[in-house]
């Protein structure tokens, strides 16, 4: 009988492309996930040029068809593509955006919100601009998912910060500026009447994990995803060589830990990777990000080590996100301890480093 293929969803990649395809590319991208047994993928907005208009968007979209098309000649994979909006200051934007999610809606699976400048210049940093995307997407009528990128800006210190150094980057941006990032975004959106579900991404505190849930208990619709940088590594673990670096960044051990505990016990959502690559040089020139696929899968052989049971992995892995956003069933397939044991070798030279390097 012919082993049924792995097939998990990854609700946060950055698969860069055109302007920066010396960093990745879809084909690429996509590759390095069916390697870890991922099949369905939802990409960030923070492109070059940014997913912030319909031809954009759509010419993405294109795009992907075209990857896909040459790609799938394995009728045992389904390889899903889908992006997300971003939010800019612009409320004319927000509008269009939320037309254009109603008219292409799973292909465009939601909006990005970045509450704090990361990669890109997509920031919407002020309390009134929050507050102002809240008011329109309420006044637009729009119940589908915003994904949070939560760092206060007034709270980071970007003079802390130095390039190819992973602790000063911690210092720079610190748990608090996550932490109160979440507490405003929550407060702005009920206070503003918003209807939908509100994700904060690549969540990597206790506090802010404690937030959600509390959020959560009082009847709103949020939801959180972590990574596996967040929920393996340290910022105990930078190394040079690693470029560790990541926006938020590594958190002390302690947040490390809350943090895998959550994906245990059912506070923390879904596993996102957040897979974000960037040439050798430019890590040690300063840029964000790190490739998520090695770490998905040690992530996936630490949680069974810790006696997760294989439905929660289905939840974390996929089912979760499906729901969450109103998608139809795929089948969530999590990859057992023989394909990781085969695949571990190939995903880690896919890429320039290897920020596991070590871990097993």
């Amino acid at each position: 009988m012919k082993a049924q293929f792995p097939s998990m969803i990854d609700p946060h990649v950055h698969f860069r492309d055109w302007e920066q395809s010396e960093k990745e590319t879809l084909r690429h991208g996509i590759c390095s996930g069916l390697v870890a047994g991922v099949s369905c993928f939802f990409d960030m907005p923070n492109t070059v040029p940014p997913l912030t208009d319909e031809a954009t968007i759509l010419r993405r979209l294109s795009h992907a068809d075209k990857v896909m098309a040459e790609m799938d000649g394995d009728d045992a994979i389904r390889i899903s593509y889908h992006v997300y909006g971003g939010i800019t200051t612009d409320m004319e934007q927000i509008r269009d955006m939320v037309a254009l999610h109603a008219r292409l809606f799973p292909l465009m699976v939601g909006l990005k919100l970045f509450a704090g400048h990361s990669t890109g210049n997509m920031g919407v940093v002020t309390e009134e601009q929050q507050r102002a995307v809240y008011r329109t997407l309420a006044d637009c009528g729009y119940k589908g998912v915003v994904a949070l990128h939560c760092e206060k800006e007034a709270l980071l210190c970007p003079d802390c910060d130095a390039p190819d150094d992973a602790l000063a980057h911690s210092l720079a941006r610190p748990s608090t500026a996550e932490v109160e990032s979440v507490r405003d975004q929550i407060r702005f959106a009920r206070e503003e009447g918003f209807a939908g579900t509100l994700h904060v991404c690549h969540i990597s505190t206790a506090g802010a994990i404690g937030l959600v849930s509390e959020a959560r208990e009082q009847g709103m619709q949020i939801t959180c995803g972590a990574t596996p940088h967040h929920a393996l590594l340290s910022v105990q673990d930078s190394l040079p060589h690693r470029h560790l670096s990541m926006n938020p960044p590594l958190r002390e051990q302690a947040d490390r830990d809350a943090v895998f505990l959550a994906l245990l016990d059912g506070h923390i959502d879904w596993i996102e990777t957040d897979h974000a690559p960037h040439t050798r040089e430019d890590k040690k020139n300063g840029a964000n990000g790190i490739p998520g696929y090695t770490g998905l899968m040690l992530l996936i052989r630490r949680l069974r080590m810790a006696d997760c049971p294989e439905e929660r992995l289905r939840d974390l892995l996929g089912k979760n996100v499906l729901q969450a956003f109103g998608l139809d069933g795929q089948a969530i397939t999590v990859p057992d301890a023989s394909f990781i044991d085969n695949s571990l070798g190939s995903s880690r030279v896919r890429y320039p480093w290897d920020p596991y390097e070590g871990m097993e």
